[in-house]
């Protein structure tokens, strides 16, 4: 995939890894080796590589996490509050205190770039991408995709209403016939999200009303969830 970018950004962008200590799926995945190297690491290297974020920090509340992201080069210039670090705590609290935080300080951002250390495949290249996308198109936040399969596309998907009756999920009442007519559909991939200040703290939203999406290829793409993520993960990388 090729990328060409005109690094004359103008947007102010804070980098935020979100990482956590109490992960379920996969323990201590953070900071867990994979092909040799923190999980943690390979996001703060991708985000320290990208052009556009003009400081990267990392949020976590946890010690260990916190000292290997510092030995990955990132800045830690806090703890997050344990009340945010739990197994149903939103992203959006915790990008809106490492905003807060900021601010208190003198930093101010105008866009916030998201980066989660479980898509360890990301590439710096993507980050500056969605960054100048989000700065061309005047929206409100950009974030990267992927295709949903045809079998899943909304026009052939049911939901099942109060009478067990199947409804289709567009309210049309015939699903359209053939495959090649479906209208490309996508879901969030999760590596980056962009999104401006006004929008995360004003609307309380990562994604506001005015969203577009940078599709990547899925057989470049993973998300750590699970240890079956881990090992395919560790066989993309290998």
């Amino acid at each position: 995939m090729a990328f060409i970018l005109d690094l004359k950004n103008t947007l102010r962008v804070l980098g935020l890894i979100p990482a956590r200590g109490g992960s379920k799926g996969v323990l201590r995945k953070n900071i867990r080796l994979l092909c040799g190297k923190p999980l943690l690491q390979y996001t703060a290297e991708a985000a320290l590589a990208a052009h556009l974020l003009s400081h990267v920090i990392l949020s976590t509340e946890d010690d260990e996490i916190a000292e290997v992201g510092r030995r990955c080069g990132l800045n830690v210039p806090f703890l997050r509050p344990a009340e945010l670090a739990q197994d149903d705590t939103p992203t959006l609290p915790v990008v809106q205190h490492a905003v807060q935080w900021m601010d208190a300080r003198g930093e101010h951002f105008d866009a916030i770039c998201l980066l989660q250390p479980t898509n360890p495949l990301r590439q710096p290249q993507v980050i500056d991408a969605c960054i100048e996308r989000l700065e061309q198109n005047n929206v409100d936040a950009v974030v990267t995709v992927l295709p949903v399969p045809a079998e899943y596309n909304p026009h052939w998907v049911y939901f099942k209403d109060e009478d067990g009756l199947l409804r289709l999920s567009t309210g049309e009442i015939n699903p359209i016939p053939r495959r090649q007519s479906l209208p490309v559909a996508f879901h969030r991939e999760g590596s980056v999200y962009v999104t401006r200040r006004n929008i995360l703290m004003e609307q309380n939203s990562l994604c506001g009303g005015f969203l577009v999406g940078y599709p990547l290829d899925p057989e470049q793409c993973v998300n750590i969830d699970s240890l079956e993520d881990w090992e395919r993960a560790e066989r993309l990388l290998r």
